[in-house]
């Protein structure tokens, strides 16, 4: 596995987080249950901010606020690109920023776009971020865990390109 660091983590995990752009946010409801919903991620800002918009009376929120301790998974299957991310969330207004990420496809969501009565950002500001990729194009990573198969030995280290990354 081959360890990324710094800068170059960083970088690449606002790569990844953008580029999959659907997240599952997990919160914790009134009974101590982890609940999950999918949300759609609007910018990963140079602090590690994750942005996104939602309406402020939803079950979400109450729960982030009551609980801002969340977990955001990023999952693209077909890429085999995985993304973990620990944080803590809160609603923010403010109005140059949501004008500054807000997009005409946010309207399934949003009927009236900014001007929809109660709609606000959420941040998520991760504490720990973690993310797993391959290391390899598709056919040198088949390669790789053909030769591990058949020599029934453990795949070169740069099958796999992971960071853990605290904020």
């Amino acid at each position: 596995m081959t360890e990324l660091t710094g800068t170059q983590a960083r970088t690449r995990a606002k790569e990844l987080v953008e580029d999959i752009d659907i997240a599952m946010l997990t919160t914790r409801d009134d009974s101590g249950n982890l609940v999950s919903r999918p949300m759609s991620t609007r910018r990963m800002d140079e602090n590690g901010d994750i942005w996104f918009f939602t309406a402020e009376h939803t079950k979400k929120v109450d729960e982030a606020e009551a609980d801002d301790e969340v977990g955001l998974s990023y999952c693209d299957p077909k890429a085999m690109r995985y993304v973990s991310v620990a944080g803590c969330a809160g609603v923010v207004h403010d109005d140059a920023l949501m004008r500054e990420l807000y997009s005409p496809s946010l309207e399934v969501w949003f009927e009236g776009g900014l001007d929809t009565p109660g709609i606000t950002l959420l941040r998520v500001t991760p504490v720990e971020v973690e993310f797993w990729e391959p290391g390899q194009n598709r056919l040198a990573q088949a390669a790789g865990m053909l030769k591990a198969l058949v020599t029934r030995d453990t795949p070169d280290d740069d099958i796999v390109r992971h960071a853990k990354i605290s904020y």
